[in-house]
């Protein structure tokens, strides 16, 4: 059947086993005729790294199966997904102590892309919290992995798109939180300067992430709205009652185009008439606004969209300034731009977090794109950044391996335990990453 990320770029015609079990997955791994293959969760990975002529898809093995309430240590499938334990757990008083801007994903997914959040500043990506993890290996055997089994596996795995193997299960720390409720700031920044200057001024804030306006040019030029949030202390763990909003159909490719996004954008930024603004906001309207919104991406038309996130180090902060002259000038700029600091970086191998901003921005697919965003990648290699491989669907390998310097020690480990040429996706085909395709 076909198959995409949720950019809907590219598509692949898959063949998709389900297993029910870790027997059902070891006798799917162990058939010649699934061969090369990759897992896939929830499917919103945006570009190909979960996309294969051969799919374990995972959503079979979903259970949570042991929680402890006195120290919140929770072991589930790999099919789980944050939904799932958020359900469940808020209610509790627990909450994950690092998420993305979904909650539609699952365990396996969190931990192959070691998302981070609008707290990475703070408290680091999601791996931080995985205790230990069940792998399966190429030759059907289950190893658990943590930072003192199996530590290499663990430090490739976390972060390794898939490519070491299938996650089964993970054991995680939870976070005590005393009501679902969220303390929000929201400041107005007239550009990006005065944004990076608010950044600074609210370091100490838990959660913090800013909307830009990435239409406008001049002294206007990345004009942003940033929040920051901490869990409230009251109101209790009502969930929240709102009913979710749908797309139905694919949008006219015409409906999103320069003029309507530079509307939305004046509009969005102007409904804030106040400097700051204070509110208590459900966690879910905070962490996942979009999430509201079924099938979202349908936004942009039958041919996708490709999201383009990096990150630039502190130090060479001007070249946020360029990607947006850039991107302003092109014209083809987005209404969900997305700006926030990262902390320290891990030890993991291809974990995409280090210190610096990171800008993520969604480009509806037209003519001209991608020429655009190789100047992009251009302006990010100039000054010392990455790119973010689950969010990608078209870098090269040569800015792969700029990116990603290690990718040499990955690669020997999936060596080591016979994962290259078993474990591939589109995207690791594209970066250089299978026998007959790896270049230096």
């Amino acid at each position: 059947m076909l198959l995409q990320g949720w950019g809907r770029y590219p598509v692949i015609d898959a063949d998709i086993r389900t297993p029910d079990s870790v027997a059902a997955a070891q006798a799917i791994l162990r058939d010649p005729t699934t061969h090369p293959l990759i897992a896939h969760g929830m499917g919103r990975s945006y570009g190909d790294s979960a996309l294969a002529p051969h799919v374990l898809a995972m959503r079979g093995l979903h259970w949570l199966q042991d929680f402890n309430a006195d120290t919140g240590v929770l072991s589930c499938q790999a099919g789980a997904t944050l939904d799932d334990i958020l359900n469940v757990f808020v209610p509790r008083g627990w909450f994950l102590p690092v998420t993305p801007g979904t909650r539609f994903v699952s365990i396996g997914g969190a931990i192959a892309s070691d998302v981070h959040g609008k707290n990475h500043h703070r408290h680091g990506c999601f791996s931080e919290f995985v205790q230990t993890f069940e792998l399966l290996l190429a030759d059907g055997s289950v190893l658990n992995c943590s930072r003192r089994e199996h530590a290499e596996l663990f430090r490739a795995t976390c972060g390794g798109m898939g490519l070491t193997g299938i996650v089964l299960g993970a054991t995680l720390q939870l976070s005590r939180i005393a009501s679902a409720y969220m303390d929000q700031a929201t400041s107005k920044a007239c550009n990006l300067e005065h944004a990076l200057e608010l950044f600074a001024a609210n370091a100490s804030a838990t959660y913090s992430v800013a909307w830009l306006d990435c239409m406008v040019s001049g002294k206007r030029l990345g004009r942003a709205l940033l929040g920051t949030g901490e869990h409230a202390p009251q109101g209790g763990f009502d969930g929240q009652r709102t009913r979710a909003l749908a797309i139905p159909m694919d949008l006219p490719g015409l409906a999103l185009n320069r003029y309507t996004t530079a509307a939305f954008n004046h509009l969005y930024y102007a409904r804030q008439r106040r400097q700051r603004r204070l509110d208590i906001v459900h966690y879910q309207s905070f962490f996942y606004p979009l999430d509201r919104i079924l099938h979202w991406n349908r936004m942009y038309g039958s041919k996708g969209f490709v999201q383009y996130q990096c990150v630039i180090p502190h130090e060479a902060a001007s070249g946020l300034r360029r990607l947006l002259q850039r991107i302003a000038a092109s014209g083809q700029g987005s209404f969900l731009a997305v700006l926030k600091e990262l902390g320290p970086a891990n030890d993991n191998l291809l974990s995409f977090p280090r210190p610096g901003y990171t800008l993520a921005l969604d480009f509806k697919m037209a003519d001209g794109l991608l020429p655009l965003l190789d100047e992009l990648d251009a302006i990010v290699l100039d000054h010392g950044g990455r790119l973010y491989l689950a969010k990608d669907a078209r870098m090269n390998a040569t800015t792969f391996k700029r990116c990603y310097p290690q990718w040499e020690e990955f690669q020997a480990i999936r060596e080591r335990y016979g994962a290259v040429g078993r474990f591939a996706s589109m995207q690791s085909r594209r970066l250089g990453l299978e026998r007959n395709e790896v270049s230096t």
